[in-house]
């Protein structure tokens, strides 16, 4: 994907919902992203990005008028945030349960021996890893 080992590829996960107020109270307010950008009738699209400026990431949601986006294919459709800090941890596990997302029960139990899963509004979840980055 780069030929040069100190160049990281920036990556953004894109995909539709049918709320966006709702995966933005979700992402931003539970989950602490930013709003990097918004757009309203972009070719018959709204979305907005979320992200940290500077990070090398971020998400895209977007909606298209008529259209149904569906539910998450199941309960293992997953983004991982590896928080290794365990205050850190405890602190973004509080403010999305702040926020009203209660953790629930991972569909893989790997992910509950050191983490916590959160359900967004269209069902993909999100775990909160208390670990390090293994490559």
């Amino acid at each position: 994907m780069t030929d040069s080992p100190h160049i990281a590829p920036i990556l953004r996960v894109a995909r539709p919902t049918d709320d966006i107020a709702a995966v933005l109270r979700f992402y931003r307010d539970g989950l602490g992203l930013e709003v990097l950008a918004q757009f309203t009738d972009h070719a018959g699209f709204d979305g907005v990005m979320l992200g940290h400026r500077g990070f090398p990431y971020h998400l895209e949601f977007t909606r298209k008028a008529g259209h149904s986006a569906g539910r998450a294919p199941g309960q293992d459709n997953l983004l991982v945030f590896y928080l290794p800090d365990g205050a850190a941890w405890r602190r973004a596990c509080a403010r999305m349960e702040a926020a009203g997302y209660a953790p629930v029960v991972a569909f893989n139990p790997y992910w509950d021996r050191q983490g916590r899963s959160y359900e967004d509004a269209d069902g993909y979840r999100v775990v909160l890893q208390n670990a390090g980055w293994e490559t």
